[in-house]
């Protein structure tokens, strides 16, 4: 069973997905189908259907994350140091064609959110930065073509 690296943050935000699916979403869902049962034939009952299909949607997320969260390895980022970038690392960018900087935190695949500045580990930016140090230039190869980068800052936050 293969581990699932993610910060504490992260772990958090699934678990509380999950409760929320478990003890919300189910009992509604449920209700939904109960109503829709009341309404007779369920051949032809398109809300039946419906109810449903949210179940089975909800059913199968809820099994993805607890799925996840027992495969779980949460990393403590705030105990982690160094001047290399690995997971958790906090790592500030300058694109060296436009001179634009990019913030970036290497996260576990569940968490990523490029526009929070979250990457995921296995993402190709996050790929190309593992290893580097302070003052190393990067070679980026993205779906939207390859980016050169120099490394400013790597900090664990």
């Amino acid at each position: 069973m293969e581990r699932i690296p993610m910060t504490g943050q992260g772990y958090t935000a699934l678990s509380e997905e999950l409760k929320h699916r478990q003890q919300v979403e189910r009992p509604r869902i449920i209700q939904a189908i109960a109503e829709a049962r009341s309404h007779g034939d369920l051949s032809e009952n398109a809300e039946y259907h419906a109810a449903k299909e949210a179940q089975s949607l909800n059913e199968g997320r809820v099994a993805e994350l607890e799925d996840k969260l027992s495969r779980a390895e949460v990393i403590d980022v705030s105990k982690l140091s160094g001047n290399t970038v690995k997971f958790g690392a906090t790592v500030t960018l300058v694109d060296e064609d436009t001179e634009e900087k990019k913030v970036y935190q290497i996260v576990g695949e569940s968490e990523a959110d490029v526009k929070s500045g979250r990457v995921s580990i296995t993402s190709p930016t996050a790929r190309a930065l593992i290893g580097k140090k302070e003052g190393d230039s990067v070679e980026v190869n993205t779906p939207g073509g390859g980016k050169s980068y120099e490394v400013l800052k790597v900090a664990f936050r």
